[in-house]
C-alpha cells in the first residue's frame, strides 16, 4: 500500500510541476501553430487573414515580416507600431527561431505585446528546436 501512495504522491508533484511551467509562459497550448500547419497554408494561398512576423534574427519564412530581435527596445516599439492599426481579429503568427524554447530571448517578450494589444488570434510558431532544423531543412516555403 505505501508504494502505491508514494507513487500517487511523486505523480501529484510531478503534475503540478507541469502546470507551474506552463502558467509561466505567455501562450497556451492552443496559440501554438505547427510549423507543417503554416508551411500548408502559405502553400495553398490560404493567408489572406493572416500576419507573420518575426522577431527574431531575420525573417525567412515567405510571407513574413522582419520586425527584428525582440528582446532589443528599438525592435519591440517597431512591433507595437507596426501592430497599432492591426484589427484585433487577424492572426498573428510571431516566430524567432534563433534556438529552442526555452532559452530564446525574443518570444515572450513579443508574444505579451500582442497579448497588450488585444490580439484575439495570437499565435506561436512552434520552433522546437530553430528555424534551420524546423523549417528550411524541411523545405518550407521562404522568402526570396
Amino acid at each position: 500500500m505505501r508504494p502505491v501512495i508514494f507513487f500517487l504522491f511523486v505523480m501529484l508533484i510531478f503534475n503540478g510541476g507541469i502546470l507551474a511551467q506552463d502558467a509561466k509562459e505567455p501562450w497556451n497550448s492552443s496559440q501554438l501553430l505547427e510549423p507543417a500547419t503554416l508551411a500548408f497554408r502559405i502553400d495553398q494561398n490560404q493567408t489572406d487573414n493572416l500576419l507573420i512576423l518575426s522577431v527574431g534574427p531575420g525573417a525567412v519564412i515567405k510571407g513574413s515580416v522582419d520586425i527584428g530581435p525582440a528582446h532589443e527596445l528599438e525592435n519591440m516599439e517597431k512591433l507595437k507600431d507596426y501592430l497599432k492599426n492591426t484589427s484585433k481579429d487577424k492572426e498573428v503568427v510571431i516566430y524567432c527561431g534563433c534556438c529552442p524554447f526555452d532559452k530564446c530571448p525574443n518570444i515572450r517578450p513579443a508574444f505579451k505585446v500582442l497579448q497588450e494589444l488585444g490580439l484575439k488570434n495570437a499565435k506561436l510558431l512552434n520552433i522546437a528546436k530553430n528555424v534551420k532544423t524546423d523549417w528550411l531543412d524541411k523545405n518550407y516555403p521562404v522568402n526570396q
